[in-house]
Parts: C-alpha cells; structure tokens; sequence
C-alpha cells in the first residue's frame, strides 16, 4: 500500500485560487489513479460547494462533527460523512458551523491536534489527502498544519505577496517548531497568472531567485475564464475545457506534484 501525503493548501490572503488549486489538484491526482480525500476546512464552505453540494447548510455531517467527537474523547467512524464525487475524488464537506470551532478548541486538550488523529486514521484509505484551509492565521490553520506532511501555498503574483507569505512563514516555522518538526513546505504555486504583464514575470522571477527554484513550482496557474465557469458548474477544469491553458497547467501540476512526493 502506497505511503499517504496530506498537504495542507495554505495562504492568508484570499482570492489567491485556494480553493481551485485544491479542487482541481484532487482531481487530476485522481485522474492519475490516486485515491483522494479533500477536506473542506473553510467554514465558507467553497470548496464543497463547487464540487456539487452548494446548499452546504442541509448537510447533515460535516467537518464541525469530527471535530465535536474528537472534542468529547470519541474517534468518528472515518466514513460517516464523506461524500464522494463524480470525478472520483472524497470529500469532508464544511459549513458555517465551523465558524464557532475556533472558540469550542480554545479550551480543549491538544487542541492543535484533533484534525491530525482523524486524518492519520483515514491514511490507510487514501494516497493523498488535500487540505483546503481558510484564509486566517488560527486554530483551525493549526490544526491543518499539524496534520499535515507539506504544504503547497498558492500565491498571486503581486508585489503584496511577498509581505503575505513573510507572515504565514513565521506561523508555519512555529508550528514545526512546537507541533510538527516533520512539516515542509513543498512549494509556492504561482496562480491566476498573466503572463503578459511584465509585473507577474517580475515577481515569479524574485521568488525564483530568493527562494531557489525548488522552492517554486515549475508549474504555474494561468488567468483563465473557464476556472469561473467550472465553478459555476460544480465541475473541474478537466470537464469544462478539457483542451485550454487551464487543463494543461493542471495536468503539469498533477505530474509535478506526483513526481515531487513520490519520485
């Protein structure tokens, strides 16, 4: 059986195609015979939502629910709750609910750590399980990066970014330090890029050269429409345009990462 990595999708800032990269990511692993789960930790519940269930407030379990048994002593039954996807990707759905989980950790034993006794038991279930984590520095982020093995975070190319990525560096430093020595960061993934600006080549080149090539994707996310309308219509960028810029990227991405964690 296949070594499972989670990945925690991390980025403070929003609007950066968290959740898209997250989607997406899932499918084309699955594409790639992966066996995925993808957890919805956003209480906006974005990433359920665009993978078919909008109405997220009629789901009857959700991430708040494992959360809630692992406050309480009990391990949840690792199949309550998962749905399971057309494009053949799981999913841990999330809801509003989760929004009050922050406050119900605060005075809880280990509360940096219930998400990692959940996912280390589905391990044996899966070859990557993806992270989709909110946009906010706190208990729930970590959480995620105290399950989790890496971290791939999607950035923009804006000069803004680089002031972002010095604040969640510091968060993801004290959680290896106190929590989790084992965390990486897999890379930096360059989204919703346009290469005709001048100033997107410009700041992917800085990273490059701060940071080291192995720290940057190779691959990076084009500005593309078809993500919207994918989103719109509970689908991947496989399905609704299988042939564009956003599909290739993605398949060079799925291959990039497989090759990263695997080769």
């Amino acid at each position: 059986m296949s070594k499972c990595r989670i990945v925690a999708l991390c980025n403070q800032k929003g609007g950066v195609g968290k959740t898209t990269v997250t989607m997406n990511l899932g499918i084309g692993l699955a594409r790639a015979g992966k066996r995925v789960l993808l957890v919805d930790s956003d209480s906006q519940g974005s990433l359920s939502a665009i993978l078919g269930w909008q109405d997220t407030d009629s789901l009857s379990y959700t991430l708040t629910d494992v959360y809630d048994n692992l406050i309480k002593g009990k391990m949840p039954d690792l199949t309550e709750g998962i749905l399971h996807n057309e494009e053949g990707v799981d999913l841990m759905p999330s809801n509003i609910t989760l929004s009050n989980m922050g406050e119900k950790l605060h005075n809880t034993i280990c509360r940096e750590s219930k998400l990692k006794q959940y996912l280390d038991q589905q391990r044996e279930h899966y070859d990557y399980i993806l992270i989709d984590c909110l946009p906010a520095l706190g208990v729930l982020l970590q959480n995620a990066l105290t399950a989790a093995d890496s971290i791939i975070i999607p950035m923009n190319p804006h000069y803004l970014s680089v002031k972002g990525y010095a604040d969640l560096f510091h968060t993801i430093e004290a959680v290896r330090i106190g929590l989790n020595e084992k965390l990486s960061i897999a890379g930096i993934l360059f989204t919703v890029v346009d290469n005709r600006v001048k100033s997107n080549q410009e700041i992917m080149k800085m990273f490059r050269d701060s940071f080291g090539n192995e720290a940057v994707f190779e691959t990076f996310i084009p500005k593309e429409a078809a993500f919207q309308r994918a989103a719109i219509n509970a689908q991947s960028i496989f399905q609704e345009f299988a042939r564009g810029k956003g599909s290739n990227a993605f398949e060079m991405l799925t291959a990039e990462i497989i090759n990263k964690m695997e080769g």
